[in-house]
């Protein structure tokens, strides 16, 4: 089965009623075939079997489906690359980074920082990448760079956390302050004594959407 051949195949399960209320859901942002997830992942089965017997990421796959006009494809070249993401290395995050700026929305962008994170586990150079990207002016490159050591626990880089934080704080953008308030309650489940010192210290400048979620385990 080649790519041709696979697309072919996920356009044969549209679903024209799945599609109108998918489609409202993400604010008619996108044209969407109407395939939820569990059929979607039972579908890339097969053609991912072929894939998964490569040893790196083919981005020129990655590209292809990004370019397609109905979400789904953008969900299924994500679910390739977290299939792959063992072989990512610190050159393609800007692959990743292009991709990120395109067709942008959170149901894409959210899939990106476990990518970037998985690829700091190797590489050191990565943190430094982020606080880059954190100061960058596309609200999408930010919030990547603010949510790419969730899970990381105890081994989470607490000084490039807040150095990532200071430079988003003050913002009026609403999934740069959800972002922030996400990654300060996913690590007080580590050690809630620094989050709650980030909230002593930053207080005034937070957003009260960001508080509220650094809040929710302390």
């Amino acid at each position: 089965m080649n790519l041709s051949e696979f697309k072919e195949i996920v356009k044969s399960y549209k679903n024209y009623e799945n599609s109108i209320s998918m489609e409202k859901y993400m604010k008619n942002n996108f044209l969407f075939l109407g395939i939820k997830a569990p059929i979607r992942r039972e579908i890339e089965k097969e053609y991912f079997s072929i894939l998964r017997t490569n040893k790196s990421i083919d981005f020129n796959i990655v590209n292809d489906l990004w370019n397609e006009e109905f979400r789904e494809f953008q969900y299924i070249a994500t679910d390739y690359l977290n299939i792959m993401k063992k072989h990512l290395v610190f050159e393609d995050l800007y692959k990743l980074k292009l991709i990120i700026v395109q067709k942008s929305w959170w149901d894409s962008v959210d899939n990106f920082p476990r990518l970037v994170g998985e690829i700091s586990k190797n590489d050191k150079r990565v943190d430094e990448e982020m606080i880059s990207w954190s100061k960058e002016e596309n609200i999408w490159i930010r919030r990547v760079a603010i949510l790419y050591q969730l899970g990381k626990k105890e081994n989470t880089n607490t000084n490039v956390l807040q150095e990532i934080i200071f430079n988003n704080l003050g913002s009026n953008e609403f999934f740069i302050n959800k972002a922030i308030g996400w990654a300060l309650r996913e690590y007080s489940k580590t050690n809630p004594e620094y989050v709650r010192e980030i909230l002593r210290i930053n207080g005034e400048k937070l957003a009260p959407l960001t508080i509220r979620e650094a809040s929710k385990y302390i």
